[in-house]
């Protein structure tokens, strides 16, 4: 890759922060939601992801002319990196998923498919970050503008649909969320299951304060960074390192919030959520659910033997 200092505007990436990298998480957004969505056919989003990619980031930074061929010759790249080398972790995540489910899993299964997606995640992001030290290098102050608006839209989008009306209303709006997450995996539930399954998620702790506030650090961390690099005309080895910092800090964060104590009895009681639907699954709905990942399973050793 020739050094973006040689071009007035080089070449973007993507994202940087914990959950969503802006989310710099462009790569870990394609290569993880795919795993929890209702798509009904991975390998026709995963073969249109070099789009979906370039039209996401399109939207927070507003390429320039000068930008555009750049960003997705890195995306291809990425992508088929992604391809000849990922594909496989998730089969076999999606593999040990049915056999779980065929069981009596555990806490400690979930925590252990939990970190497994975050190593996942993060070896994404590494190796995303040489390119995203060039986007950071190329991008003008228009651009670093651009994004901040961007964030602060979908922050009041956040605001708007998760922290309005009473305590009453922001529970059922998660509880309609984690309905619709479950329905992807199993089907429909009957009206009892339904019942239970509103009594544990309204028994999480709900504080979406908490929430956006680490939504909104993750954002800053972003501008600060874009901002210092701009400023202090950084070349690409320094700006790759702190991009890496970037990473690492926000993983770390995942396990060191001041927040920590509710984020955990929020994970916590999210698992036993999780536990409790398998277990009153019925045999019909646990099938769905192993038929729905066998697909998925079939799509990415599809797209893995074509990168062969």
């Amino acid at each position: 890759m020739q050094d973006s200092a040689a071009r007035p505007i080089a070449r973007p990436a993507t994202r940087s922060v914990a959950r969503p990298v802006a989310r710099i998480w462009l790569i870990a957004l394609l290569a993880l939601t795919v795993l929890v969505t209702g798509c009904s056919s991975i390998r026709l989003s995963y073969n249109h992801g070099d789009t979906l990619l370039y039209w996401w980031l399109n939207g927070y930074v507003d390429l320039a002319s000068g930008q555009k061929d750049d960003v997705r010759e890195d995306i291809d790249g990425l992508l088929a990196w992604h391809r000849k080398t990922q594909l496989k972790n998730y089969v076999q995540l999606l593999e040990t998923g049915q056999r779980q489910l065929q069981g009596n899993p555990t806490q400690a299964d979930l925590l252990a498919n939990y970190d497994a997606v975050k190593a996942s995640t993060e070896v994404l992001l590494v190796k995303a970050a040489p390119d995203l030290a060039d986007l950071a290098r190329a991008l003008q102050p228009a651009q670093i503008a651009s994004m901040e608006k961007k964030f602060a839209s979908n922050n009041a989008d956040f605001r708007k649909k998760f922290m309005s009306g009473n305590a009453e209303k922001r529970q059922n709006v998660r509880y309609e969320k984690s309905l619709d997450q479950f329905e992807t995996w199993f089907g429909s539930f009957s009206r009892e299951q339904e019942a239970i399954i509103r009594t544990l998620s309204d028994a999480r702790p709900l504080d979406n304060q908490l929430w956006l506030d680490e939504r909104v650090l993750r954002q800053k961390n972003i501008i600060v960074l874009l901002h210092k690099v701009q400023r202090e005309k950084m070349g690409k080895q320094a700006t790759e390192a702190l991009i890496q910092n970037l990473i690492k800090n926000a993983f770390a964060r995942l396990e060191q919030s001041e927040h920590q104590a509710f984020f955990d009895a929020s994970n916590a009681a999210t698992m036993q959520m999780v536990l409790k639907v398998i277990a009153i699954a019925t045999p019909v709905q646990k099938t769905h659910a192993h038929e729905r990942m066998q697909g998925w399973i079939d799509d990415f050793n599809s797209l893995a033997a074509e990168a062969r």
